[in-house]
Protein backbone atom coordinates (compact mmCIF):
# COMPACT_ATOMS: atom_id res chain seq x y z
CA UNK A 1 0.00 0.00 0.00
CA UNK A 2 1.16 3.33 -1.00
CA UNK A 3 1.08 5.48 1.92
CA UNK A 4 0.75 9.23 2.01
CA UNK A 5 -0.61 11.86 4.87
CA UNK A 6 -4.16 11.50 4.72
CA UNK A 7 -6.62 14.88 4.67
CA UNK A 8 -9.63 14.22 6.75
CA UNK A 9 -13.26 15.33 5.64
CA UNK A 10 -15.11 15.46 9.00
CA UNK A 11 -18.56 14.62 10.17
CA UNK A 12 -20.41 17.51 10.97
CA UNK A 13 -23.29 17.35 13.79
CA UNK A 14 -26.24 19.51 14.49
CA UNK A 15 -27.33 19.25 17.99
CA UNK A 16 -29.36 21.48 20.31
CA UNK A 17 -26.56 23.46 21.98
CA UNK A 18 -24.16 24.02 18.90
CA UNK A 19 -23.51 27.36 17.65
CA UNK A 20 -21.83 28.77 14.48
CA UNK A 21 -18.23 29.55 14.99
CA UNK A 22 -16.84 26.39 13.11
CA UNK A 23 -18.70 27.96 10.83
CA UNK A 24 -17.10 31.40 10.83
CA UNK A 25 -13.79 30.26 12.45
CA UNK A 26 -12.84 27.60 10.15
CA UNK A 27 -15.46 27.71 7.26
CA UNK A 28 -17.15 24.10 8.42
CA UNK A 29 -21.14 24.28 7.37
CA UNK A 30 -23.47 21.53 5.68
CA UNK A 31 -25.49 21.93 3.15
CA UNK A 32 -28.42 22.38 5.72
CA UNK A 33 -27.17 25.21 8.28
CA UNK A 34 -24.26 26.71 9.40
CA UNK A 35 -24.79 25.66 12.97
CA UNK A 36 -22.48 23.08 14.09
CA UNK A 37 -22.23 21.53 17.62
CA UNK A 38 -19.44 18.42 16.62
CA UNK A 39 -16.88 18.08 13.81
CA UNK A 40 -15.86 14.85 14.34
CA UNK A 41 -12.25 15.16 12.59
CA UNK A 42 -10.90 12.00 12.80
CA UNK A 43 -13.62 9.06 13.34
CA UNK A 44 -14.42 5.17 12.66
CA UNK A 45 -17.73 4.89 15.19
CA UNK A 46 -20.83 3.42 14.20
CA UNK A 47 -22.11 7.25 15.04
CA UNK A 48 -19.94 8.76 12.62
CA UNK A 49 -17.11 8.33 10.37
CA UNK A 50 -14.70 10.49 8.71
CA UNK A 51 -13.14 10.18 4.81
CA UNK A 52 -10.01 10.91 3.19
CA UNK A 53 -10.38 14.11 0.58
CA UNK A 54 -6.88 13.97 -1.15
CA UNK A 55 -4.77 11.92 -3.29
CA UNK A 56 -5.92 8.18 -4.49
CA UNK A 57 -7.55 7.09 -1.64
CA UNK A 58 -9.60 10.01 -1.81
CA UNK A 59 -13.49 9.69 -1.41
CA UNK A 60 -12.87 6.51 0.88
CA UNK A 61 -14.07 6.42 4.48
CA UNK A 62 -11.97 5.44 7.19
CA UNK A 63 -13.47 2.51 7.80
CA UNK A 64 -12.26 1.29 4.40
CA UNK A 65 -8.97 2.22 4.96
CA UNK A 66 -8.14 0.85 8.12
CA UNK A 67 -9.83 -2.50 8.70
CA UNK A 68 -8.97 -2.22 11.87
CA UNK A 69 -11.24 -4.24 14.56
CA UNK A 70 -11.35 -1.10 17.00
CA UNK A 71 -9.97 2.81 15.65
CA UNK A 72 -8.24 3.79 18.54
CA UNK A 73 -9.04 7.33 19.07
CA UNK A 74 -11.93 9.75 18.00
CA UNK A 75 -10.93 13.51 17.52
CA UNK A 76 -13.65 16.22 17.31
CA UNK A 77 -13.92 20.17 17.97
CA UNK A 78 -17.47 21.31 20.27
CA UNK A 79 -19.02 24.29 20.11
CA UNK A 80 -20.97 25.23 22.80
CA UNK A 81 -23.34 28.44 22.26
CA UNK A 82 -25.45 26.89 25.19
CA UNK A 83 -24.28 24.81 28.05
CA UNK A 84 -24.03 20.88 27.21
CA UNK A 85 -25.44 18.45 29.25
CA UNK A 86 -23.95 17.51 32.40
CA UNK A 87 -22.28 14.00 32.16
CA UNK A 88 -20.28 11.70 32.59
CA UNK A 89 -18.29 8.43 30.60
CA UNK A 90 -17.99 5.12 31.87
CA UNK A 91 -14.58 3.28 31.80
CA UNK A 92 -13.62 0.11 30.25
CA UNK A 93 -15.24 -2.36 31.62
CA UNK A 94 -18.45 -0.87 32.50
CA UNK A 95 -18.67 -0.05 28.84
CA UNK A 96 -17.69 -2.82 27.70
CA UNK A 97 -20.20 -4.70 29.86
CA UNK A 98 -23.08 -2.60 29.07
CA UNK A 99 -22.49 -0.64 25.99
CA UNK A 100 -20.61 -2.83 23.74
CA UNK A 101 -18.05 -0.32 23.32
CA UNK A 102 -14.71 1.43 24.77
CA UNK A 103 -15.09 3.47 27.82
CA UNK A 104 -14.67 7.22 27.51
CA UNK A 105 -11.32 9.13 29.14
CA UNK A 106 -10.86 12.24 27.10
CA UNK A 107 -9.30 15.34 26.96
CA UNK A 108 -9.84 19.13 26.41
CA UNK A 109 -8.21 21.59 24.68
CA UNK A 110 -9.76 25.30 25.10
CA UNK A 111 -9.63 27.10 21.50
CA UNK A 112 -11.51 29.93 22.79
CA UNK A 113 -13.83 31.07 25.27
CA UNK A 114 -16.02 34.01 26.30
CA UNK A 115 -14.79 36.22 28.96
CA UNK A 116 -15.79 34.44 31.82
CA UNK A 117 -17.04 31.26 30.43
CA UNK A 118 -17.01 28.11 32.76
CA UNK A 119 -16.80 24.52 32.76
CA UNK A 120 -18.15 21.76 35.26
CA UNK A 121 -15.18 19.57 36.72
CA UNK A 122 -15.93 17.13 38.77
CA UNK A 123 -18.09 17.24 42.74
CA UNK A 124 -17.64 19.28 45.33
CA UNK A 125 -17.36 17.15 48.60
CA UNK A 126 -19.51 15.42 50.30
CA UNK A 127 -21.82 14.11 48.15
CA UNK A 128 -23.33 10.52 48.19
CA UNK A 129 -24.78 8.43 46.03
CA UNK A 130 -28.28 9.24 47.34
CA UNK A 131 -27.29 12.78 48.37
CA UNK A 132 -27.29 13.11 44.39
CA UNK A 133 -30.03 11.50 43.13
CA UNK A 134 -32.32 13.60 45.88
CA UNK A 135 -30.39 17.07 43.93
CA UNK A 136 -31.45 15.52 40.68
CA UNK A 137 -34.59 14.93 41.83
CA UNK A 138 -34.96 18.68 43.07
CA UNK A 139 -33.87 19.88 40.44
CA UNK A 140 -30.51 21.81 42.18
CA UNK A 141 -28.07 19.26 40.59
CA UNK A 142 -25.68 22.54 39.97
CA UNK A 143 -25.05 22.96 43.59
CA UNK A 144 -23.38 20.02 43.41
CA UNK A 145 -20.89 20.99 40.35
CA UNK A 146 -17.74 22.54 41.35
CA UNK A 147 -16.66 24.93 38.41
CA UNK A 148 -13.88 26.75 36.92
CA UNK A 149 -13.48 29.47 34.96
CA UNK A 150 -11.61 28.87 31.65
CA UNK A 151 -9.35 30.68 29.23
CA UNK A 152 -8.27 29.70 25.57
CA UNK A 153 -5.25 27.52 25.93
CA UNK A 154 -5.85 26.39 28.90
CA UNK A 155 -6.09 21.97 28.99
CA UNK A 156 -8.20 19.48 31.12
CA UNK A 157 -8.25 15.84 31.46
CA UNK A 158 -11.27 13.98 32.05
CA UNK A 159 -10.73 10.71 33.10
CA UNK A 160 -13.98 7.86 33.32
CA UNK A 161 -15.77 9.10 36.02
CA UNK A 162 -15.43 12.47 36.07
CA UNK A 163 -18.86 14.52 35.94
CA UNK A 164 -18.03 16.96 33.75
CA UNK A 165 -20.01 19.63 31.65
CA UNK A 166 -18.59 22.44 28.99
CA UNK A 167 -20.20 25.92 29.41
CA UNK A 168 -21.64 28.12 27.30
CA UNK A 169 -19.21 30.05 25.15
CA UNK A 170 -16.56 27.95 24.91
CA UNK A 171 -14.63 25.97 21.54
CA UNK A 172 -13.16 23.07 22.32
CA UNK A 173 -10.54 20.57 20.77
CA UNK A 174 -11.89 17.13 22.19
CA UNK A 175 -9.20 14.26 22.07
CA UNK A 176 -10.58 10.81 23.49
CA UNK A 177 -10.77 6.73 23.27
CA UNK A 178 -12.94 6.08 20.21
CA UNK A 179 -16.49 5.57 22.31
CA UNK A 180 -19.44 7.90 22.37
CA UNK A 181 -21.13 6.11 25.70
CA UNK A 182 -21.91 9.49 26.99
CA UNK A 183 -24.46 9.03 30.88
CA UNK A 184 -26.73 12.56 31.40
CA UNK A 185 -27.43 13.44 34.64
CA UNK A 186 -29.17 16.80 34.00
CA UNK A 187 -29.57 18.61 30.61
CA UNK A 188 -31.22 22.07 32.45
CA UNK A 189 -34.89 20.73 31.83
CA UNK A 190 -34.06 21.35 28.07
CA UNK A 191 -36.69 20.05 25.26
CA UNK A 192 -34.80 17.98 22.42
CA UNK A 193 -35.79 18.25 19.00
CA UNK A 194 -38.89 16.09 19.29
CA UNK A 195 -39.91 19.15 22.11
CA UNK A 196 -39.58 16.27 25.02
CA UNK A 197 -36.92 16.79 27.40
CA UNK A 198 -33.60 14.53 26.43
CA UNK A 199 -33.39 11.38 27.70
CA UNK A 200 -31.18 11.12 31.48
CA UNK A 201 -29.54 7.87 32.53
CA UNK A 202 -29.08 8.28 36.15
CA UNK A 203 -28.42 4.94 37.55
CA UNK A 204 -25.81 4.81 35.04
CA UNK A 205 -24.36 7.73 35.26
CA UNK A 206 -24.28 7.22 39.27
CA UNK A 207 -22.76 3.78 38.72
CA UNK A 208 -19.48 5.23 37.33
CA UNK A 209 -19.06 8.72 38.89
CA UNK A 210 -16.37 9.69 41.02
CA UNK A 211 -18.30 10.99 44.10
CA UNK A 212 -15.99 13.56 45.49
CA UNK A 213 -14.05 16.43 43.63
CA UNK A 214 -11.53 15.66 41.52
CA UNK A 215 -8.68 18.38 40.53
CA UNK A 216 -7.97 16.72 37.15
CA UNK A 217 -6.29 19.92 35.31
CA UNK A 218 -3.54 18.17 33.52
CA UNK A 219 -0.21 20.41 34.14
CA UNK A 220 0.82 21.05 30.59
CA UNK A 221 4.54 20.05 30.68
CA UNK A 222 6.29 22.97 28.21
CA UNK A 223 9.76 20.99 27.04
CA UNK A 224 10.75 24.02 24.76
CA UNK A 225 9.88 27.12 23.46
CA UNK A 226 7.01 26.64 21.20
CA UNK A 227 6.28 22.60 21.87
CA UNK A 228 4.48 21.92 24.68
CA UNK A 229 2.78 18.32 26.10
CA UNK A 230 -0.82 19.50 26.62
CA UNK A 231 -1.88 15.50 28.10
CA UNK A 232 -0.33 12.33 28.54
CA UNK A 233 -2.41 8.76 29.97
CA UNK A 234 -2.36 5.06 29.19
CA UNK A 235 -4.62 5.94 25.89
CA UNK A 236 -3.21 8.83 24.02
CA UNK A 237 -0.03 11.66 24.09
CA UNK A 238 -0.85 15.01 22.78
CA UNK A 239 1.24 17.48 21.86
CA UNK A 240 0.88 21.61 20.94
CA UNK A 241 3.41 23.40 18.39
CA UNK A 242 2.97 27.13 18.09
CA UNK A 243 4.84 28.91 15.38
CA UNK A 244 7.66 25.95 15.45
CA UNK A 245 8.58 23.64 12.98
CA UNK A 246 9.63 20.00 14.21
CA UNK A 247 9.22 16.40 12.98
CA UNK A 248 7.15 13.06 13.72
CA UNK A 249 8.27 10.12 13.04
CA UNK A 250 5.74 7.31 12.29
CA UNK A 251 6.24 4.65 14.06
CA UNK A 252 2.54 4.83 14.92
CA UNK A 253 -0.14 6.82 13.20
CA UNK A 254 -0.53 10.15 14.34
CA UNK A 255 -3.71 12.77 14.11
CA UNK A 256 -2.40 16.60 13.04
CA UNK A 257 -4.54 19.36 13.34
CA UNK A 258 -4.00 22.79 12.86
CA UNK A 259 -6.23 25.19 14.94
CA UNK A 260 -4.60 28.49 13.72
CA UNK A 261 -2.50 29.83 11.00
CA UNK A 262 -1.51 27.62 8.02
CA UNK A 263 1.31 25.21 6.93
CA UNK A 264 2.67 22.32 4.98
CA UNK A 265 3.34 18.74 5.53
CA UNK A 266 6.64 17.13 3.73
CA UNK A 267 6.71 13.39 3.26
CA UNK A 268 8.96 12.01 0.98
CA UNK A 269 9.45 14.85 -0.80
CA UNK A 270 6.22 15.54 -1.02
CA UNK A 271 4.06 18.61 0.07
CA UNK A 272 0.94 18.76 1.41
CA UNK A 273 -0.82 22.36 2.67
CA UNK A 274 -2.53 22.20 5.99
CA UNK A 275 -4.73 25.17 7.26
CA UNK A 276 -6.54 26.13 10.33
CA UNK A 277 -9.52 23.69 10.90
CA UNK A 278 -8.31 21.02 8.52
CA UNK A 279 -6.95 17.62 10.25
CA UNK A 280 -4.56 15.03 8.55
CA UNK A 281 -3.84 11.19 9.47
CA UNK A 282 -0.20 10.38 9.15
CA UNK A 283 -0.40 6.47 8.77
CA UNK A 284 2.23 4.65 10.43
CA UNK A 285 5.61 3.63 9.09
CA UNK A 286 5.28 6.52 6.05
CA UNK A 287 8.28 7.84 7.18
CA UNK A 288 9.26 10.94 8.56
CA UNK A 289 6.91 13.91 8.30
CA UNK A 290 8.19 17.76 8.65
CA UNK A 291 5.79 20.01 9.57
CA UNK A 292 6.36 23.82 8.76
CA UNK A 293 4.65 27.04 9.12
CA UNK A 294 2.94 30.34 10.88
CA UNK A 295 0.73 28.24 12.74
CA UNK A 296 -0.68 26.46 15.30
CA UNK A 297 -0.69 22.57 15.53
CA UNK A 298 -2.01 19.95 17.90
CA UNK A 299 -0.17 16.70 17.03
CA UNK A 300 -2.08 13.15 19.03
CA UNK A 301 -1.60 10.04 18.85
CA UNK A 302 -2.70 6.64 20.48
CA UNK A 303 -0.83 5.16 23.55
Amino acid sequence: MNLYPLKIRPVLKDIIWGGTRLAEKYGKSSDRSQKIAESWELAVHKNGISTIENGKYAGKSLSEFYRLEKFPLLVKFIDAAQNLSVQVHPGDEYAEKHENESGKTEMWHIVDAKPGAKIAYGLNAGYTREKLREQIQKNKFEDCLNYMEVSPGDTYFIPAGLIHAIGEGILVLEIQQNSDATYRLYDYNRLGANNKPRELHIEKALDVCIKTKAEYKNPIIRTSPGHEILCECEYFRVEKYENLDFELETASMHCVICIEGEGKIINNSEIYSIKKGETYLLPAKIGKCEIEGEAVFIAARAK
